[in-house]
């Protein structure tokens, strides 16, 4: 994807204006330093015979042209942020809908903090940049083209000084901007640094008081504050000594013209009203150049973070892109792995090893293991988050990878190992399932999912408000709005990932034995760690290692498979076991 098209795309609609605004105030600030030089012969005469009228006239004349530079500037500097603000949104959108459709491995790679940074700070460097680019960079080249015309009118003999004056400008402003391009790439790295480190202690911020950490993170931050700081001032530095070089060079240059121009006036060769108007011209042209190296001294900041941004816009998905197959949508919900070989970018040994097993219709398959041996992995790889290595994953015969986000969203529905809400209301967050579902539809996965009860304890009941992530309500609510989201979707697989661990034995009982009457023409794969959870599964996949080293029933397993027998002896009294 191409960031200089996606700019293009959101200023096309206004840069004629700007060009045209441009032309305008050009042609209004030749007027207005031309008029009096055109008319010095009209001035003197109606002096020497007394009518100051004449001066009045052209007074006028002067500030009914002011008045049009003002316009031109004001719709200059409107259409320039129009175009900016248009080029700006376009870029926010692209770098959204990229991040979305990474895969989990890539999206992990890049890191929130980063992601959000070149989606928000990066991109608003390159709104600015374009802003000031077409508030100045458009009319500064015509100011000083049409400056340049009108000096070599006046005197062309004086026209080495311009060009010396510019020289010395711009390899005084060259050299300062060379110094502040590696700064300005230290800027970017560092606030993503703060930013991370930010959004981690915000996350991790009940963490932290209950191991009284507080004092020990305000110094990291204190750190990575620091580090951002320093360079801020060095930046900060140079545009200090930016100003005054400008200052001096345009000084210099003016003294140098009236001394120069000083001699020829005083040997005929030049008219007093010439020179001035000569003075005049230069410093139009030197303020031209200035408006542009300032530009250009901004430009290094945001090649850095457009090159940040082309790097999320440049990322080659490497899932299959949503929408693309033409697959039928699954009507029955049957899954199957077949010799599934997955492992994480950079990993030593594969996550999980030649996979295979099959869940049906109206059954429930449970998968149990070590921490660290790949159930979680299972499930996204089925969810196509992560693309395996080898192997197939199927839904009713067909690759997952050729289904759509659409098609995969409606046939599947996961219950993740750390629910999350959105910030709304509890309605808002169960019809992220399904946008049209009724109120009764909604109560009824709130029954199933045994919360009903602290949901009509609420004053506003469903609409209820839900914080960000919802901090709002008990871990174990949490835990039971999303079961209810999922089944508000009624989809044909539900996979449940550890969902019922932070519910009591009492709940977790209620809710399974309701869940097995909703879903009893569903497919249902629960990941758990407690075998009270999961012993009355149809089948019981065991894996270790990543490796399926056993399935079949509770009974069969306790007979026969020595990772299972472990795992139930670590959990289960030997009646529990015997029960």
């Amino acid at each position: 994807m191409n960031l200089l098209k996606i700019v293009s795309s959101g200023v096309r609609k206004y840069w004629y204006y700007v060009l045209l605004v441009a032309l305008l105030q050009l042609v209004a600030t030749i007027a207005a330093l031309w008029l009096p030089h055109l008319n010095a012969g009209i001035i003197n005469d109606g002096v020497a015979h007394g009518n100051t009228d004449v001066i009045w006239d052209i007074g006028k004349q002067m500030l009914l042209i002011c008045l049009l530079q003002l316009i031109a500037a004001a719709a200059s500097v409107y259409f320039g942020a129009k175009a900016a603000i248009g080029a700006g949104r376009d870029l926010r959108a692209a770098v959204y809908n990229r991040a979305e459709s990474l895969s989990t491995a890539q999206a992990t790679r890049f890191g929130a903090a980063t992601l959000t940074t070149r989606a928000t700070n990066d991109v608003q460097q390159i709104q600015m940049v374009t802003l000031l680019f077409y508030n100045f960079m458009v009319a500064a080249p015509i100011m000083c083209i049409g400056g340049i015309i009108m000096v070599v009118r006046e005197d062309a003999g004086m026209v080495w000084l311009v060009v010396l004056a510019i020289l010395f400008l711009v390899i005084v402003l060259g050299l300062i901007a060379s110094k502040m391009l590696p700064l300005f790439a230290q800027m970017q790295v560092r606030l993503d640094a703060i930013n991370s480190v930010l959004r981690e202690q915000i996350m991790g911020v009940r963490v932290l008081r209950a191991f009284v950490r507080e004092d020990f993170e305000a110094e990291r931050f204190d750190g990575a504050n620091k580090q951002i700081t320093d360079v801020s001032v060095k930046i900060g530095n140079y545009f200090v000594l930016m100003f005054p070089a400008i200052n001096l060079i345009t000084y210099f240059a003016s003294a140098a013209v009236l001394a120069v121009g000083a001699n020829r006036v005083d040997s005929g060769e030049m008219e007093v009203g010439s020179l001035i108007a000569f003075n005049q011209y230069l410093l139009q042209i030197l303020m031209s150049v200035m408006m542009a190296v300032f530009v250009m001294m901004m430009v290094p900041r945001a090649a850095v973070c457009a090159d940040r941004v082309s790097e999320v816009l440049n990322t080659e998905v490497d899932l299959a892109s949503p929408g693309t197959q033409l697959a039928p949508t699954p009507t029955r919900g049957s899954v199957e792995f077949a010799d599934v070989t997955f492992r994480f970018a950079g990993a030593e040994r594969p996550v999980l090893q030649h996979v295979s097993f099959r869940a049906d219709p109206g059954k429930t398959t449970a998968i149990i293991g070590s921490t660290g041996s790949g159930k979680s992995t299972l499930l996204n790889i089925l969810l196509y988050l992560y693309a395996p290595e080898s192997g197939r994953v199927t839904v009713d015969g067909v690759e997952v990878s050729k289904l759509t986000r659409e098609q995969i969203a409606s046939t599947i529905s996961l219950v993740p190992q750390k629910p999350y809400l959105f910030k709304g209301t509890i309605e808002s967050n169960l019809r992220l399932g399904k946008q049209d579902a009724s109120d009764e539809e909604l109560w009824e996965a709130l029954e199933i999912a045994q919360a009903t009860d602290f949901v009509r304890a609420k004053p506003k009941q469903l609409a209820s408000p839900v914080s960000q992530g919802g901090t709002s309500v008990s871990g174990g609510q949490r835990q039971r709005l999303s079961i209810a989201r999922s089944l508000v979707a009624k989809p044909l697989v539900y996979l449940f990932d550890d969902s019922f661990s932070a519910l009591d034995v009492v709940t977790d009982a209620k809710l399974r034995a309701a869940l097995g009457e909703h879903t009893a023409d569903a497919t249902m794969i629960v990941v758990a760690q407690r075998v009270s959870t999961i012993r009355n599964a149809d089948q019981i996949v065991v894996l270790d290692a990543g490796k399926v080293v056993g399935i079949g029933t509770h009974a069969e397993l306790l007979a026969e498979n020595e990772v299972y027998q472990e795992i139930v002896s670590s959990q289960l009294t030997a009646e529990e076991v015997q029960q």
